[in-house]
This record gives C-alpha cells, sequence and structure tokens, in this order.
C-alpha cells in the first residue's frame, strides 16, 4: 500500500468514526474530506481558549479532549471528556458554543476543522448529517442538565460513582471472553477531582473507600469498574450519611 493511498484511507477511515457522517457513502464522506483540513495536536496542548473570537468546528478523529473553564480564583472545573468521533467547538449556527472554556488535549489527538463557510455548505444542507446534528445536541443538553443536577442534589461520593459510571469504558486493543469483560476509566485522581468539584485528596480518599468496599480497583491513570451495581445504588441515592469536603 503506497503512502498517498494510505493517508486518504485514514482520512476517510477517522470521518466515518464521526456520528454525524454515519449515514454517508464512501463517495460523499471522501468528498468533505478534500475540504476538511486535519491537525495534530500533541498532549497537553490547549487549543481553544476563551479570548478566541473565530468560530471554528472541531471533529474529534483521534485523542481525548477535555473541556473545562477556570473560575475566578484559577479552580479549574472540568465539563466535559470527549472522546473520537465527537463534533465540537464555537459554531453559533450548530448550536455548538464552548462558553468561556479551554479545550486541552488529554492525548495526542487528529483534528478535522471546519469554518462557518464549510458547516453551512457541508453539513447544514444535507438533511442527514443536519437531523443527526439535532440528535447530538438533544443528547447532549440531556447529559447537561443531568451533572447540573448531579451537583445540586447528590454529595461527593454520589458524584463521584456518576462520573465513574458515565466515563467508563471497555478497554481498547485487549481480548476477553465476555465474562471477562471490565470497564474502566482512563483517567487521573486530578482529573476525576476536576469533575467533580472537589479537591484531588478528597477523590483519593473517595476513591480507597470503594476499592475498600470492593466497587473499583485502581491502577496507574485507571480506576476499574469491579462492581457496576453498587456505584449504580451509589449515584442514584440522594441522602447518603456520610459527607466529604472538597
Amino acid at each position: 500500500m503506497n503512502k498517498p493511498y494510505e493517508l486518504h484511507y485514514e482520512k476517510w477511515r477517522y470521518l466515518r468514526m464521526v456520528d454525524i457522517f454515519q449515514d454517508l457513502d464512501h463517495g460523499e464522506i471522501e468528498a468533505i474530506g478534500k475540504r476538511a483540513p486535519m491537525q495534530y495536536v500533541s498532549a497537553g496542548t490547549i487549543f481553544f481558549s476563551p479570548d478566541q473570537t473565530a468560530e471554528v468546528l472541531f471533529l474529534l478523529k483521534e485523542g481525548r479532549v477535555r473541556l473545562y473553564r477556570l473560575s475566578g480564583d484559577g479552580k479549574a472545573l472540568t465539563t466535559a471528556i470527549l472522546e473520537p468521533g465527537t463534533i465540537f467547538g464555537e459554531m453559533i449556527i450548530v448550536g455548538q458554543r464552548l462558553y468561556q472554556s479551554y479545550a486541552e488535549a488529554l492525548s495526542p489527538c487528529l483534528l478535522c476543522l471546519m469554518s462557518r463557510e464549510d458547516v453551512k455548505t457541508l453539513l447544514l444542507s444535507d438533511p442527514r448529517i443536519a437531523t443527526r446534528i439535532a440528535e447530538i445536541l438533544g443528547q447532549r443538553l440531556i447529559e447537561a442538565e443531568q451533572r447540573l443536577s448531579d451537583f445540586a442534589f447528590k454529595n461527593l461520593p454520589e458524584r463521584l460513582a456518576s462520573v465513574l459510571l458515565q466515563m467508563a469504558h471497555l478497554p481498547k486493543g485487549r481480548f476477553f471472553r465476555p465474562s471477562d469483560t471490565v470497564r474502566e476509566v482512563r483517567l487521573t485522581h486530578e482529573a476525576l477531582a476536576d469533575m467533580v468539584g472537589a479537591s484531588r485528596e478528597t477523590v483519593t480518599k473517595i476513591l480507597g473507600e470503594f476499592r475498600s468496599q470492593g466497587f473499583i480497583d485502581l491502577k496507574r491513570g485507571r480506576v476499574l469498574i469491579i462492581c457496576e451495581e453498587e456505584l449504580q445504588k451509589l449515584s442514584a441515592c440522594t441522602d447518603a450519611t456520610v459527607q466529604y469536603r472538597s
């Protein structure tokens, strides 16, 4: 396989992973790929910040991205961890706003960038893509409302259990028998703390309690979900007696 063909195939494969392109055939995705430039971003790079004014829509093809905001005293609050296939950015015509947010690459990322004109020409002109965008935005609104409800009504252990369940995935690149599957959360204690509005020390303490109760196991940079049912019970609870201070 020659190099130009490899790059062409990889770009098509990455675009195919994006949810809004699920209904398109090879030729249609190929046409979009020719118009949308790719950008590689190294881990730790903040590639979007509140002081940027230009409209841009990002299609995350590879890697993981953290969206977060800063309080007046500089404390970070993570609002989302984005996985490959996600669309996000500052693009009012499709209802995408980052609202004073920063976008940071948690791992090496491959992004596809689209301008306002590209979005109008390539996305909104196709009713299949426009419908997918509406579905995705509706689901994100539900998730945002759930996170707001968690902060209003749940204590820290309950919020942490909820985040662990939301962020858990099956490990990639490994083979298991069905009975061996263990979902994992690939986030550090500090990243989890930013998501639940607590200190890293408090989150570490709560995770230790979860492990002692057999709910989870802890590995470097990962949390393994051992007893999902118990985490679900805790996440659904609103009157736990144990409270923690951040």
